[in-house]
């Protein structure tokens, strides 16, 4: 797993939409929350797009951005964004090189973990949360990185 200080592994993988997009393309922007996540439409999963969504306007504000990583298909990425309206890209990962780069493979490499990063702008990661099973966690995380991005 990648700890505060280490420089995030570049990637580049297709959104929801089959558009390359690439971790420096997203740093241009600025920096950026990304999340990983075991899979869409399942009850944890699709809790923790939910409380990014409905979060997503505060993000915007402090002018972060905010990506999610499984290894879904492009297509069931837009079908989990439409059901849900979730206004950030969701990118697709099938071999899990990018998964496994950030340590966010699953034990065993069954998988994937619930891990979320803080990725400044020149590549850092700045703070990260690991919890499995628990959102709250991650929202929380979320809600500190706006909280300190407003003050």
């Amino acid at each position: 797993m990648l700890k505060k200080g280490d420089q995030a592994p570049d990637f580049s993988l297709p959104d929801e939409s089959g558009q390359l997009v690439t971790l420096a393309s997203l740093l241009e922007q600025g920096p950026l929350i990304l999340y990983f996540y075991p899979a869409d439409f399942t009850p944890i999963c699709t809790a923790e797009a939910c409380s990014i969504r409905d979060m997503h306007d505060e993000i915007l504000d402090v002018d972060m951005q905010v990506v999610g990583i499984s290894p879904q298909s492009s297509s069931s990425h837009t079908k989990f964004k439409d059901k849900f309206n979730l206004p950030f890209p969701l990118l697709f990962d099938a071999s899990k090189r990018v998964i496994k780069a950030y340590g966010a493979d699953g034990m065993f490499g069954m998988g994937v973990r619930r891990a979320t990063f803080l990725v400044d702008k020149d590549g850092r990661i700045e703070n990260l949360v690991v919890s499995d099973l628990f959102v709250s966690s991650h929202v929380n995380f979320i809600k500190q990185v706006i909280a300190r991005g407003a003050g």
